[in-house]
């Protein structure tokens, strides 16, 4: 659309908010699958490889709530090209290091963890792309373009854990990091050169006043306008308990999603010393990919039967898969194990933001930003606690490890049992 100097479409701002978030999340799987490799590079204990893998996740997660919340002012497109840009120079350190130094010792440990931090930065592009998209949206199709576009970049994470250990088998550890770096500038030249803001930002970017912008973006379709206060919403948000039982629940499904996406490649490595191919298959495809497939699915569950019914029977299947990696050490039942917590964290992660806008209404766009990046915190703080039962005891601690999430998958179920009799209650008054 060029009237009025307008650029773009709803269809454009999907896939472009599609495939931004897609080369972004890809960070989460930024050394899981290549675990292995360091670890025996530069003789790392469990617990080092812990926070190595989980390293992406932690700036991947906290900039999620500035960054989203920079949405509102700026449109999308500006600070997704930030998080682009600061993971570029992370992945061109990182390949930096991998060419010129013969072998990688534990000296240099810390440096690549930075380049973790940095990298990761793009795993943050969840919370920018969710605005961006939905801003391109009437409120009659926001489902449907938000399940595309979550289905579809939640792949990334599972297809880069797949692709990984192939790609190092053929081209070594500094090639396919030169290659996840090509794919990362051309991925980010097609977003700057075809992502376009909705049409109330282009207009605010030419110092169009707020309500002009509004009523001219109005006219072509736009429906949904960012809020006054922001920061207002967070903080309405923050002072709401249910916000930080949904926040515990998305700990649990999508921290755990990320945690065990790096950490699975590791887990099947060490206690059943697969080959870094067959590990990377079975954490892309038995958990990665199965979790982010089944979470588009969960969606419609979700609003049939409820978010809080479908929380209670997802922790359950979590339950069920945790319980048999924690206490049988057999191959076929481990794997059903995975498969089991895949399913469930799927689940899960569907369920959980069915309920936010149903339990704070009141600051929905707060509530979002909040549990989506403290919940996404577990993805950090989960593989170095799963390193430390393998440090403490040996081979044996990677299947042990798993009993966290007995836990967690137990208070997951009493948190979403809360929430079923609130809902009760409510119903009955």
């Amino acid at each position: 659309m060029a009237e009025r100097g307008l650029h773009g479409s709803p269809s454009q701002g999907l896939v472009m908010g599609t495939w931004g978030f897609f080369i972004g999340f890809a960070g989460v799987a930024l050394y899981g699958p290549a675990a292995h490799t360091f670890q025996l590079s530069m003789h790392l204990s469990p617990l080092l490889v812990g926070l190595l893998v989980a390293a992406p996740q932690l700036t991947g997660s906290l900039l999620r709530i500035p960054f989203g919340a920079w949405v509102d002012k700026a449109g999308g497109r500006l600070p997704m090209l930030v998080l682009f840009g600061v993971s570029i120079v992370g992945m061109w350190g990182l390949v930096f290091i991998l060419v010129t130094v013969t072998h990688v010792t534990a000296a240099l440990y810390p440096v690549i963890l930075l380049f973790g931090f940095m990298s990761g930065c793009g795993v943050a592009s969840f919370s920018v792309g969710i605005p961006q998209v939905s801003y391109w949206f009437p409120k009659n199709r926001q489902g449907t373009a938000l399940g595309i576009y979550g289905g579809v970049g939640n792949l990334a994470p599972g297809l880069f854990t797949l692709l990984l250990p192939f790609a190092i088998k053929a081209l070594g550890l500094a090639g396919s990091y030169l290659a996840w770096l090509a794919f990362l500038l051309i991925g980010t030249g097609i977003y700057g050169w075809l992502a376009r803001d909705a049409y109330y930002f282009q207009l605010r970017a030419r110092d169009v006043a707020a309500e002009e912008a509004r009523a001219i973006a109005g006219s072509h379709g736009q429906e949904l306008f960012p809020r006054d206060s922001v920061w207002g919403a967070l903080i309405m948000a923050a002072d709401e308990t249910r916000t930080w039982g949904l926040t515990f629940l998305y700990f649990v499904s999508f921290g755990g999603f990320l945690a065990l996406t790096v950490w699975f490649p590791t887990y099947w490595i060490n206690l059943y010393h697969l080959s870094p191919v067959r590990a990377g298959m079975l954490g892309g495809l038995g958990f990665s990919l199965l979790a982010a497939v089944t979470r588009v699915g969960g969606g419609p569950l979700a609003e049939k039967f409820g978010g809080e019914v479908m929380a209670l029977l997802a922790f359950a299947i979590v339950l069920v898969g945790a319980a048999l990696l924690t206490f049988v050490m057999a191959f076929q039942v481990n794997v059903a194990g995975e498969l089991a917590i895949g399913l469930g964290m799927g689940l899960g992660n569907a369920a959980v933001f069915k309920m936010v806008p149903k339990y704070v209404p009141h600051a929905v766009g707060g509530a979002s930003g909040i549990v989506g990046g403290l919940g996404a915190l577990g993805g950090f703080v989960i593989p170095p606690t799963l390193g430390l039962f393998a440090s403490a005891l040996g081979a044996q601690g990677y299947s042990g490890g798993f009993f966290v999430y007995v836990v967690l998958a137990v208070a997951a179920m009493l948190v979403a049992i809360g929430f079923i009799r609130t809902r009760n209650r409510a119903a009955a008054a």
